[in-house]
């Protein structure tokens, strides 16, 4: 326990000497106790609308102003937190099951696993990510929310929360060929170590090896690459929404007020830059945190 406690001051100690690290943090915390608490902190629901109040410059009422739907800006802004604190982890979720699984076979058994693994990425890699994203939503959200809906689920169509499934569904295919060879590289180094071999020699079976040995010592990189994954989500999910594919009305995107308002932007230019604005600094505080993640569990940086 000692030992533990120590290895986690030691951390904490090295991640704290990242100045923008620590402010990454502080945003993203911010971001998720807003989408934790939106409810609470929101004076409006994110659907929730006032006539006549349409395309409404800030006024103490509405700080942010409304859109064209007479809808609170502010508001929308806090349920968007929500939105990207359920699509993000969630997405990379998927990501990191699919990269350590996949990624870890083919590290350990080689051969035509190995083969299999890798052409698939390959081809995965051969589109760029965003655009086969776009092209898996386009596709599969008119199938989902019709099954939806022939299963006696039209209402959660129309709450717009099927879209949820299937954003968190495509961005997490997408994103795995990436883990799976960072995971892979991990498996072909670590495989080699003495202790590795010694286990194989007192007849552990491969499972235990992969699960018990292998990938748990092959983490550290890859939590360092979620950091940067999770921003990378929720810049995914605001450009799928951007286009009008992502998460669907009435609920609320950082991406699809951007769009929605995309129009008004000379005359209302708060109702665009605001998203925009929080999308960029959460995706750059992830970015941050990565960085000082990797300066804490990185031991061949110096201290």
């Amino acid at each position: 326990m000692g030992l533990r406690r120590s290895r986690t001051l030691e951390f904490l100690g090295h991640f704290s000497q990242n100045p923008l690290a620590v402010i990454g943090l502080g945003l993203v915390l911010m971001m998720v106790l807003a989408g934790i608490f939106a409810p609470v902190l929101a004076p409006y629901s994110f659907r929730a609308q006032d006539l006549n109040a349409v395309n409404q410059a800030p006024t103490w009422a509405h700080p942010l102003g409304t859109d064209q739907l007479g809808r609170d800006q502010f508001s929308r802004i806090i349920w968007g937190a929500r939105t990207a604190l359920i699509v993000a982890p969630a997405t990379v979720a998927i990501s990191l099951l699919l990269g350590v699984i996949f990624g870890a076979l083919a590290g350990y058994f080689g051969g035509w696993v190995d083969a299999l693994v890798m052409r698939l990425a390959d081809i995965m890699f051969a589109f760029p990510g965003i655009l086969l994203a776009l092209f898996l939503a386009a596709t599969l959200t008119p199938r989902v929310d019709n099954w939806l809906k022939s299963v006696g689920l039209g209402d959660f169509v129309k709450t717009g929360y099927a879209s949820f499934l299937v954003v968190t569904m495509v961005l997490g295919l997408v994103g795995w060929p990436g883990l799976a060879r960072l995971v892979r590289g991990q498996v072909l180094v670590i495989k080699e170590e003495p202790y590795i071999e010694a286990a194989r020699a007192v007849g552990l079976t491969p499972g235990r090896l992969l699960w018990h040995y292998l990938v748990p010592n092959a983490l550290p990189p890859v939590i360092v690459t979620l950091s940067f994954g999770l921003g990378g989500a929720i810049v995914a999910e605001a450009t799928l929404s951007f286009f009008g594919i992502g998460i669907q009305p009435p609920a609320a995107s950082w991406g699809r007020m951007i769009i929605d308002n995309y129009t008004l932007w000379r005359t209302y230019p708060l109702l665009v830059w605001i998203p925009g604005i929080i999308v960029g600094a959460i995706q750059a505080s992830f970015s941050f945190i990565g960085d000082g993640l990797n300066d804490a569990l990185n031991p061949r940086i110096g201290r």
